[in-house]
């Protein structure tokens, strides 16, 4: 944190290379959220340098009391959303699924990874469906772990308001899963039916 803290007043003073020990240092979790968000590893990257880019313009308004990567993290977040909503996209696939057992809130059985595993294009495409504000802090708190006062701060709102779009995020997903399901079992009564006609 001091550290950080001693990287930033120098790169305001135009160190270069004191910029640079702050990219090394998140550009990790800077990249990971915005494939989450975009779905595509080349436009991530350009997310990701365009991140970095509005982090070094504005780092004078960076306030020392905030955790830098929440504000870095913020911005990204913030820029994702600018391009999904620019290209009139809702949402793009993600390679990997928010688990079916924090859709419950239960804790992971054995038994339930082989029915994780064959659930997942089902669950993947669920939450393309999802509104921005509803993916983006699903992302926030399942891929990058960040605690509700963390994810309201990058977000611009209350810890509430996020445990409310969580929960409201949570249960579309699983409405939608269940609707799914039921959708899957009609079409495979019906192949049933259709070839026991054929024999």
């Amino acid at each position: 944190m001091q550290q950080e803290r001693l990287w930033v007043a120098q790169a305001l003073r135009g160190d270069q290379h004191a910029f640079a020990h702050l990219v090394h240092a998140y550009q990790v979790p800077v990249y990971n959220l915005c494939y989450r968000m975009l779905g595509n590893a080349v436009e991530a990257e350009d997310a990701a340098q365009e991140t970095f880019v509005r982090v070094y313009r504005h780092l004078k308004a960076y306030d020392p009391q905030q955790k830098l990567s929440s504000w870095i993290l913020a911005v990204a977040s913030h820029y994702c959303i600018d391009r999904l909503r620019r290209r009139r996209i809702k949402w793009l696939s993600l390679d990997q699924v928010l688990p079916t057992h924090l859709l419950a809130g239960n804790a992971v059985q054995p038994e339930d990874d082989v029915l994780e595993r064959e659930s997942c294009v089902e669950v993947r495409d669920l939450l393309q469906s999802l509104p921005a504000e509803h993916r983006l802090v699903i992302t926030l708190r399942y891929w990058q772990d960040l605690s509700y006062a963390e994810i309201a701060q990058i977000v611009g709102t209350t810890e509430s308001t996020i445990k409310s779009r969580l929960y409201r995020a949570r249960r579309m997903l699983a409405e939608r899963l269940t609707a799914a399901e039921g959708a899957g079992d009609e079409v495979r009564e019906g192949k049933k039916v259709t070839n026991h006609a054929l024999l």
